[in-house]
């Protein structure tokens, strides 16, 4: 069964607080947005497939379990998603990183797709989706989409930062993917953003405006 998992750690709560705080610099938010995406890809990631292979310690040799082949994948939805890579890179250094770009009508507020560059394989892969708002839902059902069409059929959709209208969105379009949530927010307001939110994530990410 897909998993919807809303995080309560205390530790993830006390950074995500932290990135709402409107004081907090880019350097800061950079920061925490990798810590977060480290220990929420702890969580992710617990079921990584491993096999035995023969280690030999300072006493003995005996058969440890190891992770298996080259599984894994890291595709961001930018820019913002970049933010989130570095931790999960931290986890599993050999991942391989793709990169989905979509753009957000102002007016609309429907995705748009400028790039798509996937590592190969991608079909034999767990696709991990970063991106640290899940707001109207349209940028990660793009996303998904993409990635299935190339013949993925595991992925599982990271972010810091939901709103119920998103989730449920993402939820029905693709019902066969595992979502990881670190806060379930309130509500979208009336130009699609989150409330209480964090303002928007790549400028604070990059210290644009």
């Amino acid at each position: 069964m897909p998993t919807v998992l809303i995080m309560d750690h205390p530790l993830l709560k006390h950074k995500i607080s932290l990135l709402r705080d409107e004081n907090t610099g880019t350097r800061d938010f950079r920061v925490l947005v990798e810590e977060i995406a480290m220990l929420m890809g702890y969580e992710a990631l617990r079921d990584l497939p491993t096999e035995e292979v023969e280690v030999k310690s300072p006493v003995s040799t005996s058969m440890q379990p190891m992770l298996s082949g080259r599984k894994l994948a890291v595709v961001p939805i930018l820019r913002a998603g970049l933010g989130m890579v570095g931790g999960i890179l931290a986890l599993v250094p050999s991942a391989k990183v793709g990169h989905i770009g979509l753009y957000r009508d102002e007016v609309t507020h429907q995705p748009h797709d400028y790039f798509c560059k996937l590592p190969e394989n991608i079909d034999e892969r767990l696709v991990i989706l970063p991106d640290p708002m899940l707001a109207t839902g349209g940028s990660a059902i793009a996303a998904v989409d993409f990635i299935k069409a190339k013949g993925c059929k595991n992925i599982k959709f990271m972010c810091i930062i939901a709103a119920p209208e998103g989730l449920e969105a993402l939820k029905a379009a693709h019902p066969d993917i595992d979502i990881y949530v670190g806060s379930l927010d309130e509500k979208l307001n009336d130009s699609a953003y989150i409330i209480p939110g964090l303002g928007d994530a790549g400028d604070r990410i990059f210290g644009t405006k």
